[in-house]
């Protein structure tokens, strides 16, 4: 049982079903992704959490000092909290696998759940991430199936960052995919079709 919970909307799916986990970027709610994770896949249970931060009333999912600067301990506090709250959630839904996808911050709470506990998601994607440190090697991402989307011009995701979390990615043995758009830090349709494919 975990010990934290977050304020989210449950859609119960179908028995069996994977359960969708959707994450909000910075500002962001759990409503923002939530209806449309029902309509990439209406049979599955959706998990919508709101982050427990608030940067200057923005809900995020962990602490930073500044742009692109980590409160490394509070990420791995958000990381072992989000993560256990997933797991009790997936029981409950009675749910097959555990699929996620994330936005901006949404993604970097989800890059770091695959880094630290890699059996929890078997397809994920990551909409522009920014993971600013070095990974630890983590055998277990092995055959786990991630989608990484990022913008040339993204001001917030510099591009090299974003190669070298695919490279790790597939360095660890996930089935990666990098989808670029030739904009910023905004979502566009390739990705959402890149999306649909994988949690499809």
């Amino acid at each position: 049982m975990s010990t934290h919970t977050y304020h989210h909307l449950f859609k119960q799916g179908a028995p069996g079903a994977p359960l969708i986990v959707t994450l909000h970027g910075t500002g962001g709610n759990e409503s923002q992704f939530h209806g449309f994770a029902a309509e990439l896949l209406p049979q599955a249970s959706i998990l919508s959490p709101r982050g427990d931060v608030s940067e200057h009333g923005a809900a995020r999912f962990f602490r930073r000092t500044g742009e692109g600067v980590y409160d490394m301990a509070d990420l791995a506090r958000a990381t072992t909290a989000l993560a256990a709250f997933i797991r009790e959630m997936a029981a409950k839904a009675g749910a097959g696998e555990v699929y996620g996808f994330g936005f901006s911050n949404g993604a970097n709470i989800l890059a770091n759940m695959l880094i630290e506990e890699p059996d929890l998601f078997a397809r994920a994607g990551l909409l522009h991430p920014l993971i600013p440190f070095r990974p630890k090697p983590q055998p277990g991402l092995a055959g786990r199936r991630v989608l990484i989307t990022a913008g040339r011009r993204d001001p917030i995701c510099p591009p090299p960052l974003s190669e070298a979390l695919a490279t790790y990615m597939t360095g660890q043995g996930a089935e990666t995919e990098l989808l670029w758009h030739e904009g910023g830090h905004e979502i566009r349709q390739p990705e959402v079709d890149a999306l649909a494919r994988l949690l499809g």
